[in-house]
């Protein structure tokens, strides 16, 4: 998993709340576990007039010209900023996949649907949930601004906006430990418990040998 610690990057507005994982990624796209892929099915059906399919080629599939992530201006979005409730429905990890797939290394949001949330930091995606006024804030600067782009510094735990504001964001100590050295939860146990699970692997070896047929 790529680590996550201080990133800048063009933010885009998605201004619109309760957001669901179906609409993050709809659920003809979920029969790939790969993690990899789904970045142009991103909002599929707010993206594309017409209805997509897994393996369609996406180049010259009609637009939608009013959703946000076809205009111009948010080419190359890496921080999205949305409203309350992100991420509710479904607990698909292919949402998160989407996203990071796309582009996007952060999401700023009031709040985030628990499960979504906890999905995030175990595929290298960071949720930051900032208070409802600043987000406010911010999306009447993102509208003012082309251009606009914030910084978010994980070891911080802040974001900065061009003007130099900052705004701190609470985060567990654990999943910003995962994302700080790349990890899930699975790479953490393998890096602290790594002595122990060789010793217990050694010790079922003689305990069952037939459960360890030679090759």
């Amino acid at each position: 998993m790529e680590p996550f610690s201080e990133h800048t990057g063009l933010v885009a507005p998605l201004d619109r709340s309760n957001v669901d994982t179906d609409a993050i990624i709809p659920k003809q796209f979920l029969k790939s576990v790969k993690r990899t892929g789904f970045g142009p099915y991103l909002f599929d059906e707010w993206r594309y007039t017409d209805r997509g399919e897994p393996g369609m080629d996406c180049t010259h599939r009609p637009r939608n010209p009013d959703f946000v992530l076809n205009q111009e201006r948010y080419e190359g979005a890496t921080v999205l900023l949305t409203r309350d409730n992100f991420g509710c429905g479904s607990s698909r990890e292919h949402a998160p996949w989407a996203l990071k797939d796309y582009g996007f290394r952060a999401i700023v949001a009031p709040s985030f649907a628990d499960i979504f949330y906890s999905n995030c930091f175990k595929n290298g995606l960071l949720p930051v949930v900032l208070d409802g006024g600043v987000v406010e804030q911010l999306f009447q600067e993102v509208e003012a601004e082309p251009g606009y782009r914030l910084t978010i510094d994980l070891p911080a735990q802040q974001v900065v906006t061009p003007r130099g504001e900052r705004f701190l964001f609470e985060v567990d100590p654990f999943r910003k430990r995962m994302l700080l050295e790349g990890l899930d939860e699975i790479g953490v146990t393998l890096e602290e418990q790594s002595e122990a699970i060789q010793a217990y692997e050694q010790r079922r070896k003689q305990e069952a040998p037939w459960l360890f047929p030679e090759p």
